[in-house]
């Protein structure tokens, strides 16, 4: 049996979940905090982070590691083509979305959703990375209607969970949705994956754990 150890609100967590539901695969889900410092936690995931995939062989962390291996050990039905170039332009489209659009978004994140706030350096870091950045993903998106062509793929599975985080945490904090505002259209994008059943459970996971969250700290006072 498959575990799949984080928690739902986390994109990560989420590329991860829909991997194994477009694939059919069964699996569990074990609830595991970010950053934990638990010795069963870090014999799976050595820096404490979310997610990691419990297997019968082992553990793996790292979200492209985990799906790349369910790929190699699941074939069936297939999320990269069989061309190995057309495999590879794949993946990297799921890195360049998770290396220099979510990951350089992510510095925002603490005054979009956590109450905090992001520095004006900070701010305008982020702001001249990402508009380079988005201009680089263009170049390799196509839309078509997926985001790597005509199937859904791997690459849909970054996209889908991240690209709504860096066009709000950019709405929010620089004043723009910069996705959006460089003619990104990822919101009809991520309507047409939303009507697969797979992305389907995945947000209403997530919506319910965040409902959950928040009634949790609306109880602390």
């Amino acid at each position: 049996m498959l575990t799949l150890c984080g928690f739902p609100i986390s994109n990560y967590y989420n590329k991860v979940k829909l991997v194994l539901l477009e694939k059919g695969l069964p699996f569990e889900e074990q609830l595991v905090m970010v950053r934990s410092t638990d010795e069963a936690v870090l014999a799976c995931s050595p820096l404490g982070k979310i997610p990691f995939l419990r297997t019968p062989q082992g553990a793996l962390c790292e979200s492209q590691v985990i799906v790349d291996w369910l790929e190699a050990a699941y074939p069936e039905p297939a999320l990269v083509p069989s061309d190995p170039f057309e495999a590879a332009k794949v993946r990297e489209l799921a890195t360049f979305v998770d290396l220099h659009l979510e990951l350089v978004a992510r510095d925002l994140y603490p005054q979009a959703f956590f109450g905090g706030t992001v520095d004006e350096a900070t701010q305008a870091r982020v702001r001249k990375l990402l508009a380079r950045h988005i201009g680089g993903f263009q170049r390799l998106a196509k839309f078509a209607p997926y985001v790597a062509g005509e199937r859904f793929t791997l690459a849909d599975a970054s996209a889908f969970v991240s690209l709504p985080l860096v066009a709000l945490a950019t709405k929010l904090v620089l004043g723009e949705d910069m996705l959006a505002a460089a003619g990104v259209d990822w919101k009809g994008y991520v309507k047409l994956v939303g009507d697969r059943p797979s992305a389907q459970r995945v947000v209403a996971d997530r919506k319910a754990a965040e409902a959950a969250m928040a009634a949790k700290a609306q109880a602390k006072g």
